[in-house]
């Protein structure tokens, strides 16, 4: 029975949905869902729930769509700043050639373009969850664009990187990964 539901499954599928390989994100630094280590979180001594050490984790990708010629990767937390959203990195103008971050890289501002992030900066901003709010959910997604990889001034802030890639977008990958709260205060 269950050898019936999937033959007919597959039959209802187009052609190219079962050829096309998945465009996927991923880091030796930890799974889908899984919690970040403390060396990824932010570190600022005028926030208290900054303690951590503001590395990037490492990022892979593979499989990007045909025809990209550039990536923009974004790291946000939907439910920082009380639900408004939280911002801590916007990369773009990455080469289409590029299929990695290594651990740290995105922490030092190279091989991207930096964007503003909510605290300001230009380059990878590790999470401050602020105490008494529970794990956050930081997600990094990359997106696949036939934009040129000198296209994008830098700057662009993340709904300013999202109004420019309307149109260019071929396809999108994300990455998730969880933080407690690390001390008593903050707002990040």
């Amino acid at each position: 029975m269950v050898m019936l539901k999937r033959a007919l499954l597959l039959a209802l599928l187009p052609a190219s949905a079962l050829a096309a390989p998945v465009f996927t994100l991923q880091s030796p630094d930890f799974q889908d869902s899984a919690m970040l280590d403390k060396a990824f979180a932010g570190n600022n001594k005028s926030n208290p729930a900054c303690t951590g050490e503001n590395v990037s984790p490492a990022l892979r990708w593979s499989n990007a769509p045909n025809g990209t010629k550039s990536f923009a990767l974004m790291l946000t937390d939907p439910v920082g700043a009380k639900g408004l959203g939280v911002t801590h990195m916007v990369a773009y103008n990455i080469a289409a050639d590029r299929t990695a971050f290594a651990q740290g890289e995105l922490s030092k501002g190279t091989g991207y373009t930096g964007g503003k992030n909510t605290p300001g900066t230009a380059h990878y901003y590790g999470p401050c969850p602020p105490a008494g709010t529970g794990i956050h959910h930081y997600n990094f997604v990359i997106v696949a664009t036939d934009l040129p990889a000198t296209a994008l001034p830098a700057g662009l802030s993340h709904d300013e990187l999202v109004s420019k890639l309307k149109g260019h977008a071929l396809g999108a990958a994300r990455l998730s990964g969880g933080l407690p709260t690390i001390n008593n205060a903050g707002d990040r």
